[in-house]
């Protein structure tokens, strides 16, 4: 893992973000869904499933929705190989049950209002819009193998194809 130092400019003290990679050991998840249902990472890599688990900065925006809609597409490929798929955003439960209904997603959202999922990986980081600076959600992806090993790290990734790059790098093109 690499640091990545970041300033928070309101309170004047430094935070370091954590800079996940393939290869490292996945920090471990237990959380609620959007439906009140619990996802323990254990639980799920000890049934012998693989995990994608993608970080969004905000249900129903254009580029969020672009994505989920990639994952929903895709994900009948993406389950036959063994994935399972989570999104993660510090939205509200009401906000992320109208964004399933209304893209009618097939996976579940975990509930992470206290950021504590995106900073076990690294994905509230520094960021920058119109010269400002300001904390907020870099969009991410991991890949956790059965093992609980990373087969997959990427921060600020695009939302548009980013799920057909994901498929080629885990070699599931058809």
């Amino acid at each position: 893992m690499k640091g990545l130092i970041c300033y928070d400019l309101v309170g004047f003290t430094m935070a370091e973000a954590i800079t996940l990679e393939t290869g490292d050991k996945s920090p471990l998840f237990d959380a609620l869904d959007s439906k009140g249902e619990r996802h323990n990472l254990s639980e799920i890599l000890g049934s012998g499933q693989k995990v994608i688990l993608y970080f969004y900065p905000r249900d129903s925006t254009p580029g969020c929705t672009v994505q989920a809609c990639d994952f929903r597409d895709d994900m009948a490929r993406l389950t036959s190989h063994g994935y399972k798929v989570f999104g993660v955003s510090k939205d509200s439960v009401k906000s992320h049950e109208n964004f399933i209904d209304k893209q009618e997603l097939n996976f579940p959202l975990l509930m992470d209002e206290d950021g504590s999922i995106h900073e076990a990986f690294g994905t509230w980081r520094m960021k920058m819009n119109y010269g400002k600076e300001y904390m907020g959600c870099a969009r991410s992806t991991f890949v956790i193998g059965e093992d609980g090993n990373l087969i997959f790290a990427r921060y600020n990734v695009k939302a548009k194809g980013h799920v057909s790059m994901l498929t080629r790098e885990l070699g599931l093109d058809e």
